[in-house]
């Protein structure tokens, strides 16, 4: 295929379940063919209007916010910022006049599509989690391209519509750890090759559960973590209060935690095991590093989308999962029996990496370039 230079804009935000996978694919249109300008549109407070500047890429924000899941009388504004979105998103589409628009889900990504399938442009969405998105859902009869990462989306999406491609993930985690990578890792973070390595992760913003969980297992003497050593993302949010109770626990030199960790490569690559939230993108990283994983889905989203994320791996045996309201009590000794059960590890990890779509993103861009 000829990668001629195209105008795209990508749509979408709030996380960085969104944020990755979007910037993913604009580093792939870039690397086809650098004339290529690329225009980001996010939502006016939100992660992405710092993370996709870092990137390298030029973001335009609209005034748009989602649905509030309590009674609040931010939802009786909301009307009046659709309204004002969609009318910014015609404007922002006007001036940039692309070829085509690319929506990667969230309500970022609503007001943008809307306008611009009634512009009649070629539209792509990408689909991350094995339950679709409201979003995506409602634009599924007006997109051209519709791109999904697990099977059996025909229940939400027109079939003829879907193509497979998988998540898109950063290059550094879309591939198992060499030897001198998890050499490498070890010296990043200071930690002793002779120990077993639990990574916790409650994505970019942090997780009260698995800190909770983290916190009580420190109170309770480690019980099973005698040679465990944890790498703890704990999330900005949450920094102070873990600061402080690691301040009041005293000495634990086997616990290293951090408010956000930039080399998520090498900290997957310390891994034995990873404690997680079951995000389309952390799933997707996890079966690329082939890593044994206990989920944890988060029951704060919309349709549960992150139980089917992670039961997608636990029906294949790549995973296991742990109820949320059973955390407190069951996830830490779960993570330990994984750690001391080496050929159990051994099997998930091969079935996670026999799930990975490692090349999601040419697929994507290739998709592109059959709208333009």
């Amino acid at each position: 295929m000829q990668y001629k230079p195209i105008r795209a804009i990508i749509s979408g935000g709030g996380t960085g379940g969104h944020i990755f996978p979007a910037v993913s694919i604009g580093h792939a249109l870039k690397e086809c063919n650098g004339q290529s300008e690329i225009l980001f549109v996010g939502a006016l407070g939100k992660m992405e209007m710092e993370k996709v500047p870092a990137e390298g890429f030029r973001i335009v924000g609209l005034p748009i916010a989602g649905m509030q899941r309590k009674l609040s009388l931010k939802n009786l504004l909301l009307p009046f910022k659709v309204l004002k979105s969609v009318a910014e998103a015609r404007r922002v589409l006007k001036e940039f006049k692309p070829d085509v628009v690319v929506g990667v889900g969230g309500y970022a990504s609503a007001p943008l599509l809307w306008a611009a399938t009634a512009m009649k442009i070629p539209c792509l969405i990408q689909e991350q989690n094995g339950f679709a998105g409201l979003t995506n859902r409602t634009l599924a009869k007006k997109v051209q391209s519709i791109c999904v990462a697990y099977e059996g989306m025909e229940r939400f999406f027109p079939a003829e519509r879907i193509v497979m491609s998988g998540n898109p993930i950063r290059k550094a985690l879309s591939s198992p750890a060499t030897p001198q990578m998890k050499a490498d890792a070890i010296e990043h973070f200071g930690l002793d090759a002779s120990k077993k390595h639990l990574f916790v992760v409650g994505g970019s913003l942090g997780c009260g559960t698995l800190n909770r969980c983290i916190q009580h297992w420190i109170q309770d003497g480690c019980p099973g973590g005698e040679d465990v050593e944890v790498i703890w993302q704990c999330g900005k949010y949450y920094k102070a209060g873990v600061d402080e109770f690691m301040a009041q626990a005293g000495d634990h030199p086997l616990i290293h935690h951090y408010d956000f960790i930039g080399r998520m490569d090498l900290a997957f690559a310390a891994a034995d095991v990873v404690i997680s939230r079951s995000g389309a993108s952390t799933v997707s990283e996890i079966c690329a590093m082939g890593k044994a994983a206990v989920f944890v889905p988060s029951p704060n989203v919309a349709e549960d989308h992150q139980t089917h994320n992670a039961m997608a791996l636990v029906r294949r045996d790549a995973a296991t999962l742990v109820r949320d309201a059973d955390a407190p009590t069951e996830l830490m000794s779960c993570a330990i029996d994984l750690l001391n059960a080496p050929e159990r590890r051994a099997v998930m990890e091969k079935n996670a990496l026999g799930m990975a779509l490692t090349n999601a993103s040419q697929i994507i861009v290739d998709e592109i370039y059959k709208l333009v």
